[in-house]
């Protein structure tokens, strides 16, 4: 994984480095605006709102009266009845982009054009056309971009890039991880007008950590199978890197599954605990039966999505544009794998023909 160019810490008795990822309350505050108050943009402010000193200070969407309701429910000073009205506000420092996936990109181009940072919900765009598009926007306007990909900023990640780069594993040769979810049929994730399908709602984090480890793949064979509602309803890749290493990737919205991860290395074999993307431990195993253990309390989003707001308040802090835990270089390695398989399957969302090309 991309080293976090975080200070080098101590040992525990376990063996294992320890989290160098600080106490998300001691990150100065920035005023967020929600652009967009779904399930996610409730998840989010309830977790910065409880464990650190994040500000959520103006919520905007389409409709006034959801707007309106998400303030009053999270005690938010300010709501808009429109994207529009949040980018322009004066009482935010940066936008928090949490809209359906196919609208992540013109909300973020909107923000930007207004001089504000953004911090993007995962998927940070439909492909790897829109992420470039929001990176170079960014850089021009001068202000900060990340994608919202939080797995990597929990403090268990931090300790697997200290395993990966202090060599531990040796070479990598095998990245394995899958996610798959059962859905109510009346769930967005049916709706192909919307970006539907399991690879931008949970296929990303298998393609992130497999990007994230191993780099670009040189070849790919991906796939899928069609569902009744006209999305996509499961895809598997096999993947070969440079080198030699191999990687397998699956997703679907059929029915829950361990979400498990194991990067498999020429010296040990790190498996991280279901779901893999969420807060948990994991465990290092060497072919003579030594085991090391790292323990960390499982949860969901509201225990975890505070460290991603923590790490772009301190990068905004510091004068930094992108953050060290997902660079936006990042961000488009995994949309190009995406954009590979969404070729090879024949998945093709609306709106992209507006796309920057």
């Amino acid at each position: 994984m991309v080293s976090s160019g975080l200070p080098a810490s101590g040992m525990p008795a376990s063996g294992l480095p320890v989290s160098r990822v600080p106490d998300s309350l001691d990150a100065p505050a920035l005023r967020w605006g929600i652009m967009g108050p779904g399930w996610i943009a409730e998840r989010f402010t309830e977790s910065v709102q409880a464990h650190s000193r994040q500000v959520i200070a103006a919520v905007g969407s389409r409709s006034l009266d959801r707007s309106k309701a998400f303030a009053e429910a999270f005690g938010v000073p300010a709501a808009y009845g429109s994207y529009e009205e949040l980018a322009a506000a004066p009482d935010i420092d940066i936008v928090y982009v949490c809209t359906p996936h196919n609208f992540h990109h013109a909300a973020a181009v909107l923000a930007i054009d207004a001089g504000n940072h953004v911090l993007i919900e995962k998927p940070i765009g439909l492909n790897a056309a829109q992420t470039r598009d929001i990176a170079a926007r960014a850089k021009a306007a001068g202000v900060f971009a990340a994608e919202a990909m939080w797995s990597f900023f929990l403090p268990k990640f931090d300790v697997i890039r200290q395993v990966l780069d202090a060599g531990t594993l040796g070479t990598v040769t095998t990245v394995l991880a899958e996610y798959g979810e059962h859905f109510e049929r009346s769930h967005r994730i049916f709706d192909a007008a919307l970006a539907g399908g399991p690879l931008l709602d949970l296929g990303t984090y298998p393609l992130a950590l497999i990007t994230e480890v191993l780099g670009a793949p040189e070849r790919l064979s991906a796939f899928g199978q069609h569902h009744e509602s006209g999305v996509n309803a499961q895809l598997s890749a096999i993947m070969q890197f440079p080198g030699g290493s191999q990687a397998l990737m699956n997703t679907h919205l059929h029915n829950f599954t361990p979400t498990a991860a194991t990067i498999v290395g020429s010296e040990a074999t790190l498996t991280i605990d279901g779901p893999f993307n969420m807060p948990g431990g994991f465990e290092i195993r060497f072919p003579d039966g030594t085991r090391l253990r790292h323990n960390e309390a499982s949860g969901g989003h509201l225990e975890g999505l505070h460290y991603e707001a923590a790490a772009v308040a301190r990068a905004i802090a510091a004068g930094e544009t992108e953050t060290r835990q997902r660079p936006l270089a990042s961000s488009i390695r995994t949309m190009e794998v995406a954009d590979e398989i969404r070729r090879q399957v024949g998945i093709e969302f609306p709106g992209e023909g507006n796309a920057p090309a």
